[in-house]
Parts: structure tokens; sequence; C-alpha cells
């Protein structure tokens, strides 16, 4: 089992957010957390990368990622696994990029905290892995507002997946897309599971995005979960 997530509960603060969520994702499968606004499930997704900020804790509960039970790794060991094992999608992915530094500048920089590659390297595996995901090889030297949503999408993808990690986490990857661009990214989601082998854990509050996308559904309501095939 790839990530294991048993009895989770989260507040910040004095309240309680997510109370005794538990899910299993197999290598390879794909699981979707669908819930409205408020419901705690983008909340599961920061738990499992680290990013429940000062306020935000654990209370109970573990998250085991490969073997190894994460939920108490310090900053530094968050960081040696975030990009190289755990990887995320943020929900507006032109947002998470610098709006003054070309595209190809910022992921490598990236890259280069977790490995030694040349600037040359960096770029033929960037334009390997984008000519997989329809995004193309000029993206690298533009900068983010000139992009597309759906080509930023694809640029935040580019970036999360360049150094093949075991998990993706996609936190509400299509809300901001118009239907047809919605359905580009949903596909070249499931093209990521089929060519790279990634696990996926997709945030979501559209039920029809969820059912064609994932092995499993865990819905989300108040805090609390209920697992569907």
């Amino acid at each position: 089992m790839l990530l294991s997530v048993k009895n989770l509960t989260v507040g910040y603060g004095d309240r309680i957010v997510v109370e005794n969520i538990s899910f299993d994702l197999p290598r390879g499968k794909i699981l979707a957390v669908v819930g409205e606004s408020g419901s705690g499930k983008s909340t599961v997704l920061k738990a499992i990368n680290g990013l429940l900020g000062r306020n935000g804790r654990i209370i109970d509960g573990s998250i085991t990622f490969d073997g190894r039970d994460i939920t108490s790794l310090d900053n530094h060991q968050r960081r040696k696994i975030a990009g190289s094992s755990i990887a995320t999608i943020f929900q507006n992915a032109s947002a998470s990029f610098c709006p003054i530094r070309t595209v190809g500048d910022q992921i490598f920089e990236a890259v280069r905290a977790h490995t030694d590659w040349s600037k040359e390297f960096f770029r033929a595996r960037a334009r390997e892995i984008m000519r997989s995901i329809n995004l193309r090889a000029d993206v690298l030297d533009e900068y983010p507002f000139r992009l597309s949503g759906g080509m930023a999408q694809r640029a935040g993808i580019l970036a999360a997946i360049i150094l093949e990690p075991k998990l993706l986490l996609a936190d509400e990857p299509t809300s901001a897309l118009d239907t047809v661009t919605q359905a580009e990214v949903v596909r070249e989601l499931l093209n990521l599971r089929r060519n790279f082998g990634l696990s996926i854990v997709i945030v979501t509050h559209n039920p029809a995005v969820a059912k064609f996308l994932a092995d499993e559904i865990l819905i989300v309501e108040n805090g609390r979960a209920n697992l569907t095939a």
C-alpha cells in the first residue's frame, strides 16, 4: 500500500476540521476526495503534504507513505520528500509561479534542490514530459502570466512530475478552468497514471470529475467521510 491514512483528526486552533478519517491508496490508483466548500476535503490533502500551517495540527491518527509514518516529520524531512516523492498540483497553477521569472527557470531551481541535473539535462527531460502532456516546448521560456489557464495547469503538472514522484496530490486542479479545458486536464491526469504509474489523490467539488477519474471516492461532509467504490 503506497498511502494509508488511519483515524486522521485535524484541527485549527481549538476547532476540529477533520475527524477520524481513514482510507488506503494502492500504487497506481486514483482516489477522489469530494465535498462542498468547508467540508474539510482540502485539509486532508494539506495534512498529507505537510501544509497545515502554523495553526493547523494533526491531533490523532497516522499517515503512512511508502511504509513510513510521516505525521511526525520535521520541516527538513518534509522538504526532502516534497517534490521528489510526494508532489502537489494546486488549484491555480499560474499563481504558484513567480510572475517575473520564466517557467523553466523556476522549475529548474526546484529540481536542483533535489538533484545535480545540468540545465541541459533538465530541459531535455522536461521536453520529453511536455510531449506526453500536450505542453508546447516553448512554455519553458514563457512567463506564467502569458499562459492560458490550461497551459498554466499543464506547466504545474510538469513541475510536479518531473522528478517522478510516487504520489501526486491534486487540489481542485480543474475548478478554475472552463468545461473543455477541465476535460483536457482530467485526461492528462489519467495519462499520468498510465504513463508514469502515479498514484493520485485529487480533491474536487465536482462529482462528475470524481466519477470519471477515480477508482474510489471519499465523500467528506462536515469533517467526516464515507468511502465508495
